[in-house]
């Protein structure tokens, strides 16, 4: 297996997406391990009596170096990227969690959300690096929630891609360059 022995440069927004467990939380982490400061935003809600969950954040916790901080957001993602200082990288680990928090929300009100937060991703002066959860490569939702995820997390991924400088697709242990590798559908 080949590993980076460079990060590449980060400016702007960054995305990495990709299935569960390949590699993309790491790949994200050794992108900003280039910065001095990180903030790390945290935007899953809590699993109370989930095992499993609670084992994953554990792993997660303890691969990030000690001087990151960590905000958890909530359902507020858009003040969470406000307050962070322009001198800090900012990690968002994921979109899914924000769109987990806004589930319940009718169509109109989740385009008001979606089209503040790509606002202020846009207006944003520090580089953010955001994780997205890729879905719909495997069984389709037997629920009518797990489709509207499914819906809103894949045509949000599509609305920050142009407004990125770097996007990455993280796979089996391995990340690709998509702005170098992909051609933009029309």
């Amino acid at each position: 297996m080949v590993v980076a022995n460079t990060i590449p440069i980060l400016n702007g927004l960054t995305l990495v997406s990709g299935p569960s467990r390949g590699g993309k939380s790491r790949w994200a982490e050794h992108l900003v391990k280039q910065f001095k400061s990180v903030t790390y935003i945290a935007t899953s809600p809590t699993r109370a009596g989930d095992l499993n969950w609670e084992q994953r954040l554990e792993k997660h916790r303890n691969r990030r170096p000690k001087h990151w901080s960590v905000i958890e957001s909530g359902p507020d993602l858009k003040n969470a990227i406000i307050q962070m200082p322009k001198s800090d990288v900012v990690l968002i680990e994921a979109l899914g969690g924000f769109v987990t928090w806004h589930l319940d929300q009718p169509s109109s009100y989740w385009r008001v959300l979606k089209t503040d937060l790509l606002q202020t991703i846009k207006q944003h002066d520090a580089s953010i690096v955001i994780v997205i959860e890729e879905t719909g490569w495997g069984v389709v939702p037997s629920t009518s929630n797990g489709g509207l995820f499914r819906d809103r997390l894949g045509k949000l991924s599509q609305e920050l891609e142009p407004l990125a400088s770097n996007s990455w697709l993280v796979i089996q242990g391995r990340a690709l360059n998509l702005k170098q590798l992909g051609i933009a559908v029309p």
